[in-house]
This record gives structure tokens, C-alpha cells and sequence, in this order.
């Protein structure tokens, strides 16, 4: 073969390699769009009738709240107020993905009794806030980033100590927003992801194995698309450029956010920095995600309350009607299946007393 046509042929090869290439990146730019956009959907309010969680309506005489709005971006979010006449400190909770701020009424509720005034809000895309959509683990980020420059313009709360509650979502949130500049006096959070990235693999994962890594580049471009560089914070970073006390825990069997994956608590443990509280919760049925506040007389209620619905379900072949399914739930002691476990909360107001005395 003559060296023209092996330059040629070398061409073609060259220009097939290219095709190939651009083609891939194309289809793995659309895939990842459509899956990372599938994780993040928008969460409307619960069915409150068909589930076992405290409701507003039967809270508000003993726990009146303010309502208000903020911006986030181009969104207006929902905020609420509890315990307007108590100076305690500014306690702030930051949901969880799939939530709202009503799903933690029980921590809500247990501040305020403690003297606190705690402010809450749903984030974008999340039950009466705007957003057609959650986004993404950033868009929690800059939620409260918002929301906390809106509480620095407001006399009363930017006067009062501020301290951060998270789980989850929120969980990032709380640790990630020591990037900015805000004059925060002490950090709890549960079950909280060190990054977005971490995550989004760490899901992927579960979801397309191995394959997920070779998708790596296109979603550390669409996130960044996103969200410019704050998709790239990380809690750990955060918390080791601050002296902000930070008290973390996390469930050593977390089904959610893997304990020795994508936590903060894994980034953190080999090499904890000094004005970090570790808190591992290890004990069984209150070590996964979402249990990690139960009481034991909750727990063991929960387990009746499955019991006697598996009963119904297999009564009714898995379709249980809507109605017979309202009857149920309306039988439900809510405030006993969602009593907390006096332990932990109360190792979470320590930390935050001790927070204010150093200061």
C-alpha cells in the first residue's frame, strides 16, 4: 500500500474515531440530562389523610406560626415562623429532598418548646414553595443562602444568634453554606452529603453500576451548567475553613446516604478537625435515614401500625381502597408515631447552648 493511501486511510480511521466520539458525548449529554433531571422532581404536599405524619391543622392553636416569602433566584419560597417572643436564638430547619417543612414538625415543635424561635421554609420545587422542579443537591444550597439574606434584613431575627439545622438535603445545605458569609454560630447536621457530585455518583451507582463513572465528565458539566461553581462545594472543605462548631451524625446503616460513601461523616472521620462533634447512631432501627429520631415507644408503635396494615392490604390484594385507607390513617395516635427520642435532641440543644456560651 502506497504512503498516500495509508494517509488516507489513516484519515478515515481518525474521522470515524471523531464521529464516534462527538456521537457518544451527544448521547451521554441527552442521557444525563434525562436522568439527572428525573432525580429531581417537584414534590407537592403530602396526602395528609393517608399517612401518619403530625399535621399543621392540628398543631396551630398551641404552635401559631408567621408566614412570609423570600426570593431564590426567580422563585419565591415559603417561609415560617415559630415562637416570635422567644430570644433563645434563631434555630433554622433545612428539609430533606422529597419534603417539605412540615415533615419536620416534630423537631419544629420540640425547639420551640425549648424556648427557641425557629424558622422554616419549603425549598424550591417543594410543597407551597414555586419551582417546577427540585433542580438539584446545589439548588438546597442556594436556597438558604437566600434565605439567609433575607433574615440579615429583618430587625428582629438578624438580631438573635443563628443556628442551623439539617437532615439530608438540607443535611448539605447547613455545612456547605460556611462558603459564604454568614455569621453563624453553630451547625447540626443529619445524614448530610459532603457533595453534590459524591451524591449524584453515589446514586447513579445504584442505578447504572460501573457505567455511571464513564458518565462522570457530562455530569460535572451539566451541573456546572446548573450552577456555576457552587455545584463544586464540598462540606468538608467548608467546615475545616471555619472555626463554626459543627455537630454531624449520621446512621451507620443509612440506606439513603451511604455512612462510608458520599457523608460528611466519611470525608471527615479519618482526620476530624477540632470544632467538629461527631454523633454515630449505631443502635438497631434508629441507624438508617429517616429513623434516626424515633423514640423506642415510637418505633415499636410503627411496627403495630405495619403490622395492621400488611393485614389490610393482603385483605383488600393489594389495592386497598382510598377511603378504607383514610379510615386507617385516622385512627392513628400521629403524635406517638412521631415521638422523638429525648437522647439525641437532647445532645442537639447541649451542642447548641454550648455554641452560644463560647461566643
Amino acid at each position: 500500500m502506497s504512503t498516500k493511501k495509508r494517509h488516507k486511510r489513516g484519515r478515515r480511521i481518525l474521522a470515524g474515531i471523531l464521529v464516534a466520539v462527538l456521537l457518544y458525548s451527544l448521547i451521554s449529554l441527552v442521557v444525563t440530562k434525562f436522568i439527572y433531571d428525573s432525580q429531581f422532581p417537584r414534590y407537592d404536599r403530602h396526602d395528609e389523610t393517608v399517612m401518619a405524619g403530625l399535621r399543621y391543622t392540628d398543631l396551630a392553636e398551641t404552635y401559631p406560626r408567621q408566614l412570609f416569602q423570600f426570593k431564590s433566584g426567580d422563585n419565591q419560597l415559603q417561609g415560617y415562623l415559630y415562637g416570635q417572643d422567644q430570644d433563645r436564638g434563631l434555630v433554622v430547619v433545612a428539609h430533606g429532598i422529597g419534603s417539605g417543612a412540615d415533615s419536620y414538625l416534630p423537631q419544629i415543635t420540640w425547639f420551640v418548646d425549648q424556648g427557641w424561635r425557629v424558622l422554616a421554609f419549603d425549598a424550591t420545587g417543594s410543597f407551597d414553595s414555586e419551582g417546577a422542579t427540585t433542580r438539584g443537591f446545589p439548588q438546597a444550597l442556594l436556597d438558604l443562602d437566600a434565605l439567609l439574606t433575607y433574615i440579615s434584613t429583618q430587625e428582629e431575627e438578624s438580631n438573635l444568634p443563628l443556628l442551623l439545622f439539617g437532615h439530608s438535603w438540607g443535611g448539605y445545605a447547613v455545612t456547605n453554606i460556611l462558603h459564604f458569609n454568614h455569621d453563624i454560630q453553630g451547625v447540626v447536621s443529619v445524614a448530610g452529603v459532603n457533595s453534590s457530585m459524591e451524591m449524584v455518583l453515589e446514586q447513579g451507582q445504584r442505578m447504572m453500576g460501573p457505567f455511571i463513572y464513564l458518565q462522570y465528565p457530562f455530569l460535572w458539566l451539566y451541573q456546572r451548567f446548573l450552577f456555576g461553581s457552587v455545584a463544586s462545594l464540598s462540606a468538608d472543605v467548608a467546615i475545616r475553613s471555619t472555626d463554626v462548631p459543627v455537630m454531624l451524625i449520621h446512621g451507620s446503616e443509612d440506606e439513603m446516604v451511604s455512612f462510608s460513601g458520599s457523608s460528611i461523616v466519611a470525608a471527615v472521620r479519618q482526620d476530624t478537625p477540632s470544632n467538629v462533634h461527631l454523633l454515630i447512631r449505631d443502635q438497631k432501627d434508629r441507624n438508617g435515614h429517616n429513623n434516626l429520631f424515633r423514640s423506642t415507644d415510637a418505633l415499636a408503635y410503627i411496627e403495630d401500625i405495619n403490622h395492621d396494615y400488611r393485614k389490610l392490604y393482603e385483605q383488600y390484594e393489594q389495592n386497598i381502597p382510598y377511603d378504607v385507607r383514610q379510615d386507617f390513617y385516622a385512627m392513628i395516635d400521629r403524635a406517638r408515631a412521631q415521638q422523638l427520642d429525648e437522647g439525641i435532641m437532647g445532645d442537639i440543644q447541649s451542642f447548641y447552648l454550648d455554641c452560644l456560651s463560647s461566643r
